[in-house]
């Protein structure tokens, strides 16, 4: 029997991934025309048109599909058709059921968490939950973190975590598409900072992005006082993914102490060694910097996903939002110097709206749902 044909070189450059992927996404059976003959979305037939675009997707992703994510088989689907596999493809995906005695003690139970790795945060807090259920539940559970799209779909949807740099710098294409242990001076020292200095994190999520050297410059000059030729404050920059930001960051001959670091798994550290940080708005930095009861300056957030995040910061008094690289220097000088009770009224409110036990909450109410399916397949089977 004939195997389905597989793609064997995928193309590097993004347009002719975008060009390729156009067709598919914005086929002319999707689109209606307007009275002057151009092709356009009609709100008319958005939710069916929607609905035909997401089945043909699932169409694709289960004729190319090689390897099915760890874990799938403990989720226990019944219908041959929802997962697209026979016994003459790929495997099929066992049918996992709880016993009439109920589930066996030494069979620890599955959990898939499926995520992207599109910056940095979405790994971290899969990562963090794995951690909650080991710390909680020990060898009762085994959890399983894979990236859906990388390692789990085809061309080409297998480039969209490698694109995601590239999409979130443009709006339309995006779019479319769409805690610590130790003291901080003990922290400061581990990371080659002044262990006197107040500092401030900068940094662009996992991928470097936004005017992260622009405002290291402005900061460099902001925390230096002229007047008694010394620094007043210094920066920890975290360039993620972006090498050559982190070259050229590290080149410069700077007046105040200045860290660059690259990707890092313990951002717990790096918070914990600063007064305060600049970021996007990513969801998960922003706990975590509430956590830590760190004030928080907005530079950008991601046109969905993000923008909402922006409010919450501003309204609760967490932070400010900021764009420029020199109002969001001279707000770090002014934080670090005569408007310091600024600055610690905002990170009480921090503390205040902080989350600190979420993941634990996340890995209960996940097993109080487990335990409640079990029991009601056992009731099933009783009856």
């Amino acid at each position: 029997m004939a195997q389905p044909s597989t793609v064997n070189s995928e193309p590097s450059n993004l347009l002719e991934f975008v060009s390729k992927l156009g067709p598919f996404a914005l086929n002319a059976s999707y689109k209606g025309h307007s009275s002057n003959g151009y092709s356009s979305l009609s709100p008319n037939h958005l939710g069916s048109n929607l609905k035909k675009i997401l089945t043909d997707f699932n169409k694709a992703i289960r004729l190319h599909c090689d390897r099915i994510p760890l874990g799938f088989s403990s989720i226990g689907l019944n219908s041959e058709e929802s997962n697209g596999v026979n016994d003459n493809r790929h495997g099929v995906l066992e049918d996992v059921r709880v016993p009439m005695n109920g589930v066996e003690p030494e069979t620890p139970k599955r959990v898939l968490i499926l995520m992207s790795d599109t910056g940095g945060g979405h790994r971290a807090s899969a990562e963090a939950i794995k951690s909650a259920f080991n710390e909680e539940f020990g060898d009762d559970y085994q959890v399983f973190v894979t990236d859906l799209w990388s390692e789990h779909t085809p061309w080409p949807f297998n480039q969209l975590p490698r694109s995601y740099n590239f999409l979130v710098k443009h709006g339309p294409l995006w779019k479319m598409m769409y805690y610590g242990t130790a003291p901080r001076p003990e922290l400061r020292k581990e990371l080659g900072l002044d262990e006197q200095l107040p500092a401030v994190l900068l940094m662009g999520g996992g991928e470097g992005m936004g005017p992260i050297e622009a405002t290291a410059r402005a900061l460099g000059r902001a925390l230096y006082d002229e007047n008694i030729g010394e620094p007043i404050g210094q920066v920890l920059v975290i360039c993620g993914r972006n090498k050559k930001l982190a070259g050229r960051l590290r080149s410069i001959d700077w007046k105040i102490p200045v860290q660059v670091k690259g990707f890092v798994t313990k951002m717990e550290e790096c918070m914990g060694a600063c007064d305060c940080i600049i970021t996007k708005a990513g969801p998960g930095t922003i706990a975590e910097s509430m956590i830590r009861g760190l004030p928080i300056i907005l530079n950008d957030y991601i046109a969905g996903q993000e923008a909402g995040n922006v409010p919450y910061v501003l309204e609760n008094g967490i932070g400010k939002y900021l764009k420029s690289p020199k109002a969001i220097a001279n707000t770090v000088a002014q934080w670090f110097g005569p408007k310091a009770d600024e600055l610690q009224i905002m990170s009480q409110n921090a503390l205040k709206h902080a989350r600190p036990d979420a993941v634990f909450k996340i890995v209960h109410d996940l097993h109080e749902l487990i335990r409640q399916r079990s029991f009601v397949q056992q009731y099933s089977c009783a009856a």
